[in-house]
């Protein structure tokens, strides 16, 4: 299948740096080891915030590493590519496969997300627990839907990076958008601190928020916090949204491509 065969080809193509994966697995660990010491500072001043424990807490720390370059948090992956190939007007060529944009590049991203989830993913977290007591999914129904929760992070991930990607058509340099971007995943992911702490209204918007289906919302499934309907639930919020996002996508590629203008010709 053709889809198949981008995504084994993207990730070859990422497997390619292991120079760069060893660099990246020992730094996902170091700050993996400096978050949780200051997970534990806080938890042990307010032992059940959040509904978690010092165990949650630490654990969450290590999906947020293992999660990290999985969901292109601060973006990067085949989005990249095609905003340079937008602002290059190698787009053009793009255009003309047989096979539609939005498939190929997705493809694409989920074989990234798939070598960094067996690398800088599984190193990191293996370092987390020899180091730390953390959490393994206590039912079979919790790993089950981490396990979905997964792709379904990186799907609405895409379409985001996408969608800033696609700004290039417009402003021709997608990079502003992509630090704004990367500074709302940060915060509203629950990277920065687990969205869980977050008070009242503020709390309410960040978990509906299509960032919280990047961590918060797999991290909860996997440390049991959803369960039964809730969990279906969950799931249900990563799909609506990566639903909603991926026919964004479609309209702004329809947009983009009545009337393209690229840098380049």
């Amino acid at each position: 299948m053709l889809y198949v065969a981008i995504a084994t080809r993207a990730f070859r193509r990422y497997s390619t740096y292991r120079a760069a994966t060893l660099a990246g697995i020992f730094t996902n660990s170091v700050f993996g080891i400096i978050y949780s010491f200051a997970y534990l500072a806080l938890w042990e001043a307010s032992p059940d915030a959040g509904g978690y424990d010092a165990t949650d807490a630490v654990t969450f720390v290590w999906l947020g590493q293992a999660m990290l370059m999985t969901i292109a948090l601060w973006g990067g992956g085949s989005t990249d590519d095609l905003a340079e190939r937008i602002r290059t007007g190698d787009v053009a060529i793009d255009l003309y496969r047989p096979v539609g944009l939005l498939g190929w590049y997705l493809a694409s991203d989920l074989g990234r997300a798939a070598y960094h989830l067996l690398t800088r993913g599984l190193a990191p977290t293996v370092v987390g627990a020899v180091l730390f007591d953390i959490n393994l999914p206590a039912t079979p129904a919790a790993a089950l839907g981490f396990v979905l929760a997964l792709p379904l992070a990186v799907v609405v991930s895409f379409a985001i990076r996408f969608l800033v990607a696609c700004s290039a058509f417009w402003l021709l340099d997608q990079s502003g958008l992509k630090v704004m971007s990367g500074a709302f995943a940060i915060f509203f992911s629950g990277m920065m601190l687990p969205l869980v702490l977050f008070p009242g209204v503020l709390g309410a918007v960040a978990r509906a928020l299509p960032w919280a289906a990047y961590l918060q919302v797999p991290a909860d499934i996997w440390l049991g916090k959803r369960v039964g309907v809730d969990l279906l639930a969950a799931l249900g919020f990563q799909a609506l949204w990566a639903a909603v996002l991926l026919g964004c996508c479609q309209l702004v590629l329809r947009a983009a491509t009545r009337k393209v203008v690229v840098q380049g010709g």
